[in-house]
């Protein structure tokens, strides 16, 4: 039997549920951590029926899902402005903070997310990866010239390794001397494509 179809929240009304769904999934979250995360306890903190519920998401895991690309769709598009707005290095350390600091709430909370946002594999990157690049194209005035190769690493580089470390605990990375280091990461690699580059052209005409 085909399995069936999902309502997609194309209505005013029905992404209001949505939110109200995916609101009352965090905020279960924050009190009692994913074990209390269930679709009843989503349903009866949302104020719908369970089948409300069912009408949008399959199960606890499509929750977190999409309350993880949620968040991670709103620091992809915090980051693109912040290119945009200053296209240097002045921008790596916001950048990276707001990498670090993206999925909002206690450390289960994120943890969470973090395993929903890559329960799917890296296809989600990919996913975030070019909607990223097609957010700041022809908008963002670079000093470097991205190929295939320099994009993919900048915007694969932080996050694979915040992945790493927070699947790693037992490290007990301290946040201010990672995110020290990354930034420190990202600006030489930045600097050294902006050296490949070479000096601009001058565009006086006297």
């Amino acid at each position: 039997m085909a399995e069936k179809k999902r309502r997609s929240p194309s209505q005013g009304r029905a992404q209001a549920t949505v939110d109200a769904i995916l609101d009352a999934a965090f905020q279960l979250l924050e009190s009692g951590g994913p074990e209390r995360l269930t679709t009843n306890h989503v349903a009866e903190r949302a104020g719908v029926s369970v089948g409300t519920v069912y009408q949008y998401f399959a199960d606890k895991q499509d929750i977190l899902a999409a309350l993880a690309q949620r968040r991670t769709s709103a620091v992809r598009d915090a980051i693109a402005q912040t290119l945009i707005e200053r296209p240097d290095l002045g921008s790596v350390r916001p950048i990276v903070r707001a990498l670090m600091n993206g999925f909002e709430g206690s450390p289960a909370t994120r943890q969470a997310l973090l395993g929903a946002m890559f329960h799917r594999g890296d296809a989600v990157l990919e996913e975030h990866h070019q909607a990223f690049l097609a957010s700041i194209a022809g908008k963002a005035r670079l000093q470097i010239d991205l190929t295939p190769e320099s994009a993919f690493v900048l915007t694969h580089a932080a996050v694979g390794l915040l992945r790493a470390a927070a699947a790693e605990p037992g490290l007990a990375l301290d946040p201010q001397a990672l995110e020290d280091e990354l930034v420190r990461l990202m600006e030489a690699y930045i600097s050294a494509l902006v050296a490949l580059r070479g000096p601009r052209p001058s565009t006086s005409s006297g």
